[in-house]
């Protein structure tokens, strides 16, 4: 058996599941008579040398929590590493709490403070990370999801399916956007779910600037494909990380917008929805078009609803398995489940070497699993610029055939490479 204190603690954004893996691991950690301390707040507390704020965790305190969102420990964006003072004053804290295994559940920004916790701790303080984000960012073994991301998709497809209902029911459009500041991933995903008209992800496009007049574009090509077959009805969802990616001379807002301790723009504080909107609004008036847009945010409503079960089985096993890394001697790594079975995860084997940050996962646009959502997506094609689709979409945006193919030929070329066989099906 073992001796000493687990701390567990949670950093970044809610995720469903968070109260999951802190039930699973307490448990397990009791079963090998560990006491067991909530760190309430993330590193928050830690940095500021402050050991009063934590919540002692027993087994009927844990035992009906993991079908719950939210976090009973709360939550902050607190980065360790920012100060060396900081850095100093989280392990001076640790160290009085007794911890000698310390448990961060968070995404990228967490693990990153949680290895150089470790370093600085010098074997001291085992520590594990579990990954947690509905961005679904972060390059697992296998391709494994996040945890979170499944329920975050199942739970803005529901709400975008209603979206999808209103647009037909008023002949209008909704611009939904949803989080993914690196990925598109949860766009697509809810996309692909839900059956919406498109998704406008980040990844699809090479260049690494955006102009605002493309991303516009690409949605009034959709809106005039829908409009040629007697529609002016649809929803687009848009990853918020498209502002990233634009142009700041295109996003006024961006270059003012608030950031956060590890230094990123808070785009919950960029009104990209309405940005997008308006720069559509304004090329559809160009063509002498009046269709109805509707901006909707998708985010807040995701983070803490409660897990469906493949994250409370997933986040289950992530937390029995952190513990048991632990337990074995492991420090540094994240947890992860490879093949069915938990494997630690260096941060040698996530970390970018160029930025030293760990490394984004994006969406795989070479995949089948890609294809399928674009195949069934509504979106100009290198066909649409050829007859006699060209024609009947000329006549859809009120232009000749040749100003058509002058107006749309860079959105056909500007988005990433599709292969042939990838063409929208859906009238």
């Amino acid at each position: 058996m073992h001796s000493g204190r687990l701390g567990i603690l949670v950093g970044g954004g809610p995720a469903p599941g968070i109260n999951g893996v802190i039930a699973a691991a307490t448990i397990e950690a009791i079963h090998h008579d560990l006491e067991v301390v909530g760190l309430l707040d993330g590193y928050s507390w830690l940095t500021k040398g402050d050991a009063s704020h934590t919540r002692p965790l027993d087994i009927e305190a844990v035992s009906r929590i993991h079908a719950t969102g939210g976090s009973i420990l709360r939550t902050s964006r607190v980065n360790p590493a920012k100060e060396p003072e900081m850095l100093e004053n989280a392990i001076r804290t640790l160290r009085a709490l007794n911890i000698r295994y310390l448990l961060c559940i968070g995404g990228d920004d967490t693990t990153y403070g949680a290895t150089r916790i470790a370093e600085a701790a010098e074997g001291t303080i085992n520590v594990a990370t579990v990954p947690k984000t509905i961005d679904n960012d972060l390059p697992l073994p296998e391709n494994m999801p996040t945890f979170g991301f499944e329920t975050a998709r199942s739970v803005g497809s529901v709400i975008v399916e209603s979206l999808i209902e209103d647009a037909r029911s008023t002949s209008r459009w909704f611009f939904a956007i949803t989080m993914g500041r690196k990925s598109g991933s949860l766009a697509l995903g809810i996309c692909k779910a839900a059956a919406a008209t498109l998704a406008v992800i980040p990844e699809e496009f090479e260049p690494p600037r955006l102009s605002l007049g493309l991303v516009a574009d690409t949605i009034v090509g959709s809106m005039l494909k829908r409009r040629a077959n007697g529609r002016n009805d649809g929803v687009a969802v848009v990853a918020e990380g498209i502002a990233e990616k634009l142009d700041p001379a295109d996003l006024a807002d961006l270059a003012d917008a608030p950031r956060d301790a590890y230094g990123h723009v808070r785009l919950a504080d960029v009104a990209l929805g309405t940005v997008v909107r308006d720069a559509v609004q304004h090329r559809l008036q160009e063509l002498g078009l009046d269709i109805g847009i509707v901006t909707k945010d998708i985010g807040y409503e995701l983070r803490c609803a409660p897990p469906v079960p493949f994250d409370v089985d997933y986040t289950r096993t992530l937390g029995y398995g952190a513990v048991r890394y632990l337990l074995g001697g492991g420090s540094g790594a994240m947890v992860a489940l490879k093949g069915g079975r938990v494997e630690p995860v260096t941060l040698a084997e996530l970390t970018d070497p160029q930025t030293g940050r760990v490394r984004a996962r994006s969406v795989d646009t070479t995949t089948e699993s890609y294809e399928v959502s674009r195949r069934y997506q509504i979106r100009l094609e290198p066909r649409d610029l050829e007859e006699p689709q060209r024609s009947r979409l000329a006549a859809a945006a009120n232009l000749s055939p040749a100003d058509f193919v002058s107006r749309f030929h860079d959105v056909v070329a500007a988005t990433c490479p599709v292969p042939d066989h990838i063409v929208a099906k859906v009238p």
